[in-house]
């Protein structure tokens, strides 16, 4: 048994204080029968529990992509810095979302957060193989050896072997860099195992999702399509193509 606030919060109706204003407007019928005390107890596994007409499933799968800016720490509490949770804006608060994996403080650009368990699991997995696309700026410039290194699963300074890796440099100082896993500030140390200290680093790219027109700081959902095309990529039911 639950709430049937809580319950029309989880199903993506709207935040709790819009959720206590529909009840009162009579719009949320419990079988059949309308319904406008937000305590009222509930069991959704056996009564039917509709808004205008439509039925409601609980919990919706939800993923969101922020571009992160950088000063913010990814995860979902911390007691001493400011959190990426705290970038998403009051109407989401309610879906339980989680970041997919993490992006360092300083760095920038494309996070995903989802409250589908199995579709974070999938996303972060090393197996799985997600490529992931980064724009760095860092001193000196990237030359073939380099590029052969990263092919070839390099070797971090702790001894650690990453899998292989893309990097393509666009000029002095430039660089964009392909990883398919998501180990400890792993791009800047790659690229700290060449020579080349990162400094600027953001995400452009996950799967085929990018960050397209989204303002720094700003989030969006994602569509059913895109969630369904980033599954089946995860999955291995789609190509990928840069």
């Amino acid at each position: 048994m639950e709430r049937l606030d809580k319950y029309l919060c989880d199903s993506g109706v709207g935040t709790r204080s819009q959720v206590k204003a529909i009840l009162k407007s009579g719009r949320v019928t419990v079988e059949g029968k309308p319904e406008k005390d937000p305590g009222r107890k509930i069991d959704p596994a056996v009564q039917t529990i509709c808004l205008d007409g439509e039925v409601l499933g609980g919990m919706r799968r939800a993923v969101v992509m922020l571009n992160k800016p950088a000063g913010f720490v990814t995860a979902t509490e911390d007691p001493v810095e400011k959190t990426v949770m705290e970038l998403l804006p009051p109407e989401m608060k309610h879906l339980d979302l989680k970041p997919v994996g993490r992006l360092d403080k300083a760095t920038e650009g494309l996070l995903l957060f989802t409250n589908d368990g199995s579709l974070l699991h999938q996303l972060i997995s090393p197996k799985k193989e997600v490529p992931k696309i980064y724009y760095a700026r860092h001193e000196g410039q990237a030359g073939e050896e380099d590029v052969k290194a990263f092919a070839s699963r390099i070797t971090l300074r702790d001894g650690t072997v990453c899998l292989p890796a893309v990097l393509e440099p666009l000029g002095p100082g430039e660089s964009l860099i392909t990883v398919c896993e998501g180990k400890y500030h792993q791009v800047r140390r790659m690229m700290a195992s060449r020579n080349m200290t990162v400094a600027y680093l953001e995400r452009r790219q996950e799967g085929e999702l990018t960050l397209g027109s989204l303002p720094r700081g700003a989030v969006r959902e994602l569509t059913e399509t895109e969630i369904q095309n980033l599954e089946a990529l995860a999955q291995g039911k789609l190509p990928y193509n840069k």
